[in-house]
């Protein structure tokens, strides 16, 4: 009975020293705790789209993001066809004419709007139209000319938020002034915008057309460029503009103070033809423009800093398996779990924090709180002066290290692996010697 009590004891004594399962059992904690740091990442989403309803909330009553289209020509023309009975009918149908030239200059003034802890970019931007319509030839219309309603012929400009504009968009057209008023005389190119009857249109010549748009929106402006040849200036006082679309500029300047840029657009660049009827082509696929973006968005940054939770919760309880190792003091789970708990809530820390300050300074004073913890834990623990700076240094050296890669964010990536090759050879170096079988059979003997 008393053998078997003792062969229980050894058994009991082996599993709880065995190098092999602290390894299984640190790997398992490690998996556990990826629980609440996936929590973490969904608490970070959470707020990134409480933040997107709140800036989507703003921009509704200001002026959503802008895309103009136009000007274009549009001139409705009957199309005859025969009834079940054999009677002459006709329908309506449209046709778009685009201009031969279209030159765009404008300049955006952002502002920044807060709703509680959140912001959104705003702008006003004033712009300035100029161009000409040169008709086509009618053999190319395919449209016998007494069918052509030459009398209802409408310019339009296609605007995506009406509720941006603000002030009266007043139309020269062949030395002509026009009013506009809202609503389009089909949707065939935009689906909002205004629009004004014109005559007389000049069918042998050019017709010139001229006129300005003052308008508000949110975040970003695109244009379509529906003109044979479009010439498109832009500037503006923000610093970090991100342009995007189907043309990125030919021409650009991006300064602290601000930015500016010019695209040189041709037709033969785009998928439909200066003339078409109906809704025979698409032309929002060809928008271009610019991205109003906020460097500091906290919430894609707090993101990248979770998933990189892993990578400490591996190295610092690598560091303190090496010291049960080393110093031959065993840690218990338990206190494994509140140092991966510890590295856990400064995720949350940098987020919560950054929410009410420069997310610079939250990374900083999370990263210290959290190194001093850990660190003063491993001193109380381990009761080794020494390993508690060796915590410190290496926690410093994470913390430090992440904050470069999220500064450099294009060189992420090759910063990360080099980083980790690096840890992984110091590891390998410092654990060259140790040889692990021959613990294990001291431990059995010792057990013996």
């Amino acid at each position: 009975m008393t053998n078997n009590q003792d062969d229980v004891k050894k058994t009991g004594n082996y599993i709880k020293n065995s190098i092999t399962l602290k390894i299984v059992s640190i790997g398992i904690l490690i998996i556990l705790l990826l629980i609440p740091a996936g929590m973490i990442q969904n608490l970070i989403s959470e707020r990134q789209s409480r933040r997107d309803s709140v800036v989507k909330e703003i921009s509704q009553k200001w002026g959503d993001p802008q895309t103009i289209t136009g000007p274009f020509i549009t001139i409705p023309f009957k199309k005859f066809f025969k009834d079940n009975k054999g009677k002459t009918r006709f329908n309506i149908k449209h046709l778009h004419i685009l201009p031969e030239t279209l030159d765009i200059t404008g300049e955006i003034k952002p502002e920044v709007r807060y709703r509680s802890l959140f912001e959104a970019v705003l702008y006003n931007i004033k712009l300035k139209f100029r161009g000409n319509f040169t008709l086509p030839p009618t053999s190319q219309l395919n449209i016998e000319l007494n069918d052509i309603l030459w009398d209802k012929t409408y310019l339009s400009i296609g605007v995506t938020d009406m509720r941006g504009i603000q002030d009266k968009i007043i139309i020269s057209f062949n030395n002509s002034a026009y009013d506009t008023n809202p609503g389009l005389k089909t949707n065939d190119l935009a689906a909002a915008g205004v629009s004004t009857l014109i005559k007389p249109l000049l069918r042998n010549e050019t017709n010139s057309f001229s006129f300005d748009l003052n308008l508000n929106g949110s975040e970003q402006v695109r244009f379509i460029p529906l003109g044979e040849s479009n010439a498109v200036k832009i500037n503006s006082s923000w610093p970090s503009p991100s342009f995007n679309g189907a043309f990125l500029p030919t021409n650009r300047e991006v300064k602290k103070d601000g930015f500016s840029a010019s695209w040189k657009i041709l037709h033969l660049n785009r998928n439909y033809p200066q003339f078409w009827k109906g809704a025979q082509y698409k032309v929002k696929q060809s928008s271009f423009g610019v991205k109003l973006i906020l460097m500091a968005d906290i919430y894609q940054k707090s993101m990248r800093l979770a998933k990189y939770s892993i990578m400490f919760l591996v190295f610092t309880f690598a560091t303190f398996f090496f010291s049960e190792i080393i110093n031959k003091q065993r840690i218990h789970p338990i206190q494994y779990i509140l140092i991966g708990m510890a590295i856990l809530i400064f995720y949350t820390l940098v987020l919560s924090l950054s929410e009410h300050m420069n997310f610079n300074y939250a990374y900083i004073l999370s990263a210290v709180s959290v190194t001093l913890i850990i660190s003063g834990y491993a001193k109380a623990i381990i009761s080794n002066s020494r390993f508690a700076l060796t915590i410190l240094g290496i926690l410093t050296i994470l913390y430090c290290y992440l904050f470069i890669v999220l500064q450099l964010e294009d060189y992420a990536l090759i910063l990360g692996s080099i980083g980790l090759l690096i840890i992984l050879a110091i590891v390998m170096y410092i654990t060259r010697k140790i040889n692990w079988y021959e613990i294990e059979t001291d431990q059995e003997g010792n057990e013996s």
